[in-house]
């Protein structure tokens, strides 16, 4: 007799006796996935910067556009050097042609456009590129509230540097060390959006307070600015008090000052061990910034361990906790230089000279942009550096971006960049 099964589904099941799951492909595209990519960038927005710059002028063989897309498509499949990147172009010389009529170009004439042209191009089409995808999609711009400071609903900036090694030992414009070079990358970064906001590319050599006027020259009043002790500089803070800008940083080892009035008694248990109004002791620090500001101790977390710091700020109103919150937000723009660092190409670079170098470094910063836009888009919910992988191996297929992302990024529980005092150290790194 034949058994009958009533109200049963049978499901089909694999020989090891697994459910089936039904896979989906992404979507058929008459685009490749690096020309979408590179859709993204405004159409006019290299040829007229050549122009105003007089690169275009420089250029006869190979064209601006040209050298833009190469040097994106050497941080996207980590490059190794010049015969790499002109290597790949070359057998792809067809769907190359139909980015915007990009050719490839030979070893010689990319180095000698890293070399001679002006890299301020690259740095101008990063600020267009970026306030472009913030006008395609708001929400880009807008971005979360921060997890530990998420009581501020007023924009938050973070300033830090990071330094990036360079192969050479000796190399006159980006002296670090005694044999040693470097560049460094100073940025302001909006903790809202994860997105940078302002960017420096110099030599490695000078001090961080020497540059931390033109990071924060575009700061309006109200908002919010967290940097660390390096950049500590009396006048610049005297500067955004009178803007009225405040501002959170750490202080000195060597500090002194005059306590004014009393906040909070010290006690024995507690995060917070101090909260005082103070005043610079010494005459030269007392006339450099004469205002009385804010101090607060506290005891913070750090590799599982407590440690006592000390905290600066001009804000008197806030609560001593949600000063030591908001410096405790700093840690994120860590986990932007460990994307940049780690994940996009900034350890082999195509030229050691400081055009080349400079080119490669605002390049790196426009192509963690253009993923990051990819990501918002496509809702992507994994880690950064997975969307990067998956983009390398698929750079020259005729997929839909987007429908390629939704396809392996969709999995529960969202990836977010959420940043811990451990992940400041980066392995290799300085």
């Amino acid at each position: 007799m034949r058994n009958k099964r009533v109200g049963l589904r049978m499901e089909p099941c694999d020989t090891a006796g697994m459910k089936k799951t039904k896979t989906y492909k992404p979507t058929v595209s008459k685009f490749s996935v690096l020309r979408q990519i590179c859709n993204l960038i405004p159409q006019q927005a290299v040829p007229r910067l050549a122009r105003e710059l007089g690169v275009e002028d420089q250029s006869r063989t190979f064209s601006p556009w040209s050298h833009v897309v190469s040097l994106l498509y050497a941080q996207l499949t980590h490059s190794l050097g010049l015969n790499d990147v002109c290597d790949g172009l070359a057998l792809h010389s067809g769907p190359l042609s139909a980015i915007r009529g990009a050719t490839p170009a030979s070893k010689n004439g990319l180095s000698h456009a890293n070399r001679s042209r002006d890299p301020h191009l690259a740095e101008r089409l990063f600020y267009d590129t970026l306030k472009h995808l913030q006008g395609l999609e708001p929400g880009f711009a807008q971005g979360r509230r921060p997890r530990f400071a998420f009581r501020f609903k007023r924009s938050i900036e973070i300033v830090d540097s990071t330094t990036i090694k360079l192969v050479a030992h000796c190399l006159d414009w980006a002296k670090h060390r005694r044999r040693k070079a470097a560049a460094k990358c100073h940025l302001r970064l909006n903790l809202q959006s994860f997105l940078p906001s302002f960017a420096l590319v110099e030599s490695a050599g000078e001090h961080d307070s020497q540059r931390a006027r033109e990071l924060c020259a575009g700061l309006k009043a109200g908002e919010i600015v967290i940097f660390d002790k390096a950049y500590l500089d009396l006048d610049h803070l005297r500067d955004l008090s009178q803007r009225a800008v405040h501002w959170v940083t750490r202080a000195r080892d060597d500090l002194t000052v005059r306590v004014v009035r009393r906040l909070q008694r010290p006690k024995t248990a507690g995060p917070i061990l101090r909260d005082d109004l103070v005043q610079f002791l010494h005459p030269n620090s007392h006339y450099d910034y004469p205002e009385v500001f804010r101090r607060v101790v506290a005891m913070v977390e750090v590799d599982g361990q407590l440690r006592q710091m000390v905290f600066l700020t001009n804000q008197l109103d806030w609560s001593a906790q949600s000063v030591a919150d908001l410096y405790r937000c700093r840690w994120s723009i860590e986990v932007f230089f460990k994307e940049l660092k780690q994940t996009l190409q900034l350890a082999d670079f195509l030229g050691h000279n400081a055009n080349a170098v400079r080119w490669q470094v605002w390049t790196a910063l426009l192509v963690q942009v253009l993923l990051r836009f990819c990501a918002f888009v496509s809702r992507w919910g994994h880690s950064f550096t997975r969307l990067f992988t998956l983009l390398r191996s698929a750079l020259w297929q005729k997929l839909d971006l987007q429908s390629l992302l939704r396809c392996y990024g969709t999995a529960k529980g969202g990836f977010h960049f959420l940043a811990q005092p451990q992940q400041a150290y980066l392995p290799g790194y300085s």
